[in-house]
């Protein structure tokens, strides 16, 4: 079922799952299944990437499967975090490897593209009903200890991953964020074709996740 909690409004017709795609805190008591897992990392590991070097790799923790996982990826998030992540049915920490494989040289670009990966996994989670909530929000530290990542790949970012909840479940303060319409900037102040403009009057304040 497509999860139509504020669906964004465009200027442009464009697919429907990226209209619905949100970061959501409250999350349903639903197991997100193994088999679903793995259609979202597979997805994900179809996206593009610099040299073919798919540099992303994800360690996943399932509350019904790998509950030891959740758990230790959950002890990384900071404490506001962790309030609401605890509800969601995954948690997954995304990885760069920092160096290509083919000639040892850094590669600059692994942390683009494993953003590339983390969104194309967000897509399809919106056609099999599901939704992640990415989070820049804990301890680079605590994780690399608790999951012994060598010193040549960057950690990236968190992300819950769960069937979408009803927001009355949240405090008040994360309640009214959740409900609140969602908002873009105009394709004005960021499709620059023909060359670089002065842009005046940029609102950062108006891209709510």
């Amino acid at each position: 079922m497509a999860d139509l909690t504020n669906v964004l409004a465009t200027e442009h017709p464009i697919l429907p799952q990226l209209t619905q795609r949100r970061s959501p805190r409250a999350y349903a008591d639903q197991v997100v299944s193994t088999e679903v897992l793995q259609q979202l990392f597979t997805a994900a590991g179809s996206a593009a990437s610099c040299f073919g070097e798919q540099p992303w790799r994800f360690i996943v923790g399932s509350k019904a499967s790998s509950p030891e996982t959740f758990q230790k990826i959950l002890g990384t998030l900071a404490e506001f975090n962790q309030a609401w992540a605890k509800n969601a049915s995954a948690l997954a920490l995304a990885v760069a490897k920092t160096t290509f494989s083919h000639d040892g040289n850094p590669n600059a670009w692994a942390k683009h593209d494993v953003g590339q990966a983390v969104a194309t996994l967000a897509v399809q989670g919106v056609e099999l009903g599901v939704q992640i909530h990415q989070m820049a929000g804990f301890s680079q530290e605590a994780a690399r200890t608790a999951f012994q990542i060598p010193a040549d790949y960057e950690l990236v970012s968190v992300f819950t991953i769960g069937y979408p909840g009803s927001p009355d479940t949240l405090p008040d303060p994360l309640k009214e964020r959740e409900t609140a319409p969602r908002a873009r900037k105009p394709l004005g102040e960021i499709m620059f074709e023909g060359g670089w403009p002065t842009v005046a009057g940029e609102r950062y304040d108006q891209a709510p996740v």
